[in-house]
């Protein structure tokens, strides 16, 4: 089955994906990661809140401090004076959606192509839409036909050369998984989380749910310092660390040296390893070089 999944950094002009989440940090890794990108590219940015209200998308977006599960890759951007230039406006549902006090599909679709038309009179190169779906949900007038809505907007991106592409975002804590697939089917495919590493033989990319990175393909001696790179970086943020092996195809001595160093207990007394979705082979070569037996590591082993 082809991977209808696309990294936020690979979107293109006509994309219309959707963002299926469960977890807050994943979704803001994604958000900040295409809002950036899109000030970078000269794009003008139009971020429709709902679950997050419009005074916070700045500071949710910026990680209020935080470290950032994916750290900010090209030039440093500055979101607020992005914002203050009106590169980047953010606008809620309400005002988006039902200004005539009631939901119209054809009537939305109208107005965001008025938007995408001035923006590039304006001089910018393309329009980037981010929209809070949630908002669907709430029994306003017209909200019921939101799907009618994602179809015909994805129709209209797939049938005209629109300078402009869109992330709709729905929390499957809010949507029942039927209406949730039919949602997504009314979209080009998923965005998912940029790779911290892919050099066609491993690919290293983040989880959040517990946080770590998912491993793909082969750990050797020729991609193993780029991915002892990667652990060294997010190994202090977090107490847990799970490292998903389910996807490693291949593994030799210099590879399983690496994922025996994984255990760090020199991050202190409350440090955890979790290796998931082991390898029936990988697994027995893991537990005899003793580290099933360290202290906070557990070993999930993966089918058969």
């Amino acid at each position: 089955m082809t991977d209808r999944r696309k990294a936020v950094r690979e979107m293109e002009l006509g994309d219309h994906l959707c963002l299926l989440f469960d977890n807050d940090e994943e979704r803001r890794s994604i958000m900040a990661a295409y809002v950036r990108d899109g000030v970078r590219a000269g794009h003008k940015i139009i971020y429709i809140s709902d679950a997050v209200r419009a005074g916070d998308v700045l500071g949710w977006l910026a990680g209020d401090g935080r470290d950032a599960v994916m750290p900010e890759e090209g030039a440093p951007v500055d979101l607020a004076e992005a914002m203050e230039a009106g590169h980047f406006v953010v606008r809620t549902a309400e005002e988006t959606f039902l200004a005539s006090g009631r939901f119209e599909p054809q009537e939305s679709i109208e107005l965001m192509a008025t938007e995408i038309d001035l923006a590039l009179v304006q001089g910018y190169s393309g329009v980037r839409v981010a929209g809070e779906a949630r908002f669907s949900l709430r029994r306003w007038p017209g909200t019921d036909q939101h799907g009618d809505f994602e179809r015909m907007l994805d129709q209209v991106f797939m049938t005209t050369d629109i300078k402009a592409m869109a992330i709709c975002q729905f929390d499957r804590r809010w949507f029942n998984a039927g209406y949730l697939a039919e949602l997504e089917s009314c979209h080009m495919g998923r965005v998912r989380v940029n790779d911290y590493y892919d050099d066609g033989t491993l690919r290293i990319t983040p989880i959040f749910s517990p946080p770590g990175v998912e491993l793909s393909g082969v750990i050797d001696g020729a991609t193993g310092p780029a991915a002892e790179k990667v652990l060294a970086s997010i190994s202090t943020r977090t107490g847990l660390l799970c490292l998903d092996l389910g996807g490693v195809t291949g593994c030799d001595d210099d590879g399983l040296r690496l994922l025996t160093r994984a255990d760090r207990p020199d991050l202190g007394p409350n440090r955890g390893l979790l290796l998931r979705g082991v390898p029936p082979g990988l697994g027995e070569r893991l537990r005899s070089s003793g580290l099933a037996a360290a202290q906070g590591v557990a070993i999930e082993d993966g089918p058969g």
